[in-house]
């Protein structure tokens, strides 16, 4: 069955339309429990994805690729949730995490400013002012942490199936729009889009797996899945290591066949 991923700016209605659209459907609604599923699956602390997923980036981060290890592990985890569809997810980076898949509905939510400014004013106490300073910092902080984890610009419309601007009509019909749009046959489940969907999941626990690993974290290899089978490449300066990266991916779930296609670096690499 289809999934559903529902993103937003700060205090856009994501969570009550999500909780809504989940019920008529009977689908089940999940957020930090994807977080919850990589840390305890990963051993990455959940405070730790959450200052990653929700602060600005900081400095050196933008120049290191210190963050691929949660975009990883983090759509590993995804994928683990999703098994067996039906799932509206409302959380970070949910239009980033299933790339190709064509029964993945992503959907945006959006507001005018005064809107979201009476939203924060109504929760949080806030005066206007203090509440348009506090959605402008965590839109920034969004924005900057997708551009750097995914390279993504959030607020993208293409990226999106369905955008809704929610301060133009109920949560009672932005609901109706989303689950009659999840029941229509372009989101419907093939053969294919599950294949293309279990490839995808095994590349993420591959690629986290690889990445988890003392040996192999700082590797660059090319990994590569269709139906089961893992093709890795790339360029090797010990040549033990591609044992290494067999015996990771051999142990994979799923995983029905590996191939590698290793290279070892030219000499002059080796020795400038």
């Amino acid at each position: 069955m289809p999934i559903i991923t529902i993103s937003r700016g700060a205090f856009s209605g994501g969570q009550a339309l999500s909780e809504r659209v989940a019920s008529v459907l009977g689908y089940r609604c999940v957020s930090r429990e994807v977080l919850v599923e990589a840390s305890a699956r990963y051993g990455i602390p959940e405070a730790k994805f959450t200052e990653v997923l929700e602060t600005l980036p900081h400095w050196w981060e933008r120049w290191q690729e210190s963050l691929r290890l949660y975009r990883i592990v983090l759509q590993a985890a995804m994928c683990e949730v999703a098994q067996g569809g039906n799932l509206v997810y409302h959380g970070h980076a949910g239009q980033e995490l299933f790339p190709g898949i064509r029964h993945v509905l992503k959907v945006h939510l959006t507001a005018p400013m005064a809107f979201r400014i009476e939203q924060v004013r109504s929760r949080k106490g806030l005066n206007e002012a203090a509440a348009l300073q506090y959605i402008e910092q965590v839109d920034k902080a969004r924005h900057r942490r997708l551009q750097a984890i995914f390279g993504a610009e959030w607020r993208d419309p293409s990226r999106y199936d369905m955008v809704l601007n929610i301060a133009q009509m109920s949560l009672e019909t932005a609901a109706h729009l989303v689950v009659e749009a999840a029941r229509g046959a372009d989101y419907q489940p093939t053969p294919d889009s599950e294949r293309d969907f279990q490839d995808l999941t095994i590349l993420a626990r591959v690629q986290a797996a690889l990445i988890i690993s003392p040996k192999t974290r700082n590797l660059t290899i090319n990994i590569r899945v269709e139906g089961g089978e893992v093709h890795a490449s790339g360029i090797l300066a010990q040549s033990e290591l591609e044992q290494e990266i067999l015996r990771i991916v051999e142990g994979v779930p799923g995983v029905r066949k590996v191939a590698t296609d290793f290279e070892s670096p030219p000499i002059e690499y080796m020795y400038p």
